[in-house]
């Protein structure tokens, strides 16, 4: 787990869909909420250019945070983010409570190592497509790992590198695989380049004829 993120919040007293409206614009401040554990949900507001700036940390929408309340501390992870569907700035954001005792279920980004290098790619000159960019775990809120890393250096055109392939870091489940083989998804592949399989098939079709063909002149000799 990296560095903890800390984030300054006030309690939120002014509630209801204007008041957002105006924290937002007159404020340059976020409604947020942070719920879950043994205590009641509580409405705050963060200060806009402190979220967006943790906003750019990948880690940030994975990690524990801290939530600084006053003289309080709460130890938390992100759970929903609202973003306007124009502007892309950040309308909400929701908080889950978290126990250092209690397992969690995260959102966890994946690296992709060595694409350019990959065999499929350099070699067969295939591309390799991404079916997913996060794997959902679930671990103890110290165990929860920054990122998890998928080396694509050996795999060749054709091949699909899934769940099951991924070496997960100690004390960390994947959840869909824990539902049994029939959910081991795909995480990405080596396409072939266009046209190849087009190649193929033309090649078979011509091999196939040679072996018509040899088959009638020996027919024939054999008259």
């Amino acid at each position: 787990m990296s560095d903890q993120f800390e984030l300054n919040a006030e309690v939120r007293e002014d509630m209801g869909k204007g008041a957002s409206r105006r924290l937002r614009r007159l404020a340059d401040l976020v409604p947020a909420i942070i719920y879950g554990g043994e205590k009641d949900p509580q409405p705050l507001t963060l200060i806009r250019k402190d979220l967006e700036k943790a906003l750019e940390n990948e880690a940030f929408y994975s990690q524990v945070l801290t939530i600084k309340v006053g003289k309080g501390k709460e130890k938390a992870i992100l759970k929903d983010l609202q973003r306007h569907p124009a502007k892309d700035s950040v309308m909400h954001a929701d908080f889950m409570r978290v126990d250092d005792k209690v397992l969690i279920k995260v959102h966890v980004p994946i690296h992709f190592l060595n694409e350019d290098t990959c065999h499929g790619v350099k070699v067969e000159g295939g591309m390799i497509q991404h079916q997913t960019t996060d794997i959902e775990i679930q671990c103890l809120p110290a165990d929860i790992p920054e990122y998890i890393e998928v080396d694509m250096l050996e795999i060749e055109t054709g091949q699909i590198v899934h769940l099951s392939d991924i070496t997960l870091p100690e004390n960390v489940t994947s959840m869909a695989l824990a539902l049994g083989e029939d959910h081991d998804l795909a995480v990405a592949s080596v396409m072939a380049p266009k046209g190849h399989d087009e190649d193929l098939d033309e090649a078979d079709a011509e091999e196939a004829d040679d072996a018509e063909s040899e088959e009638k002149a020996e027919g024939d000799s054999e008259e």
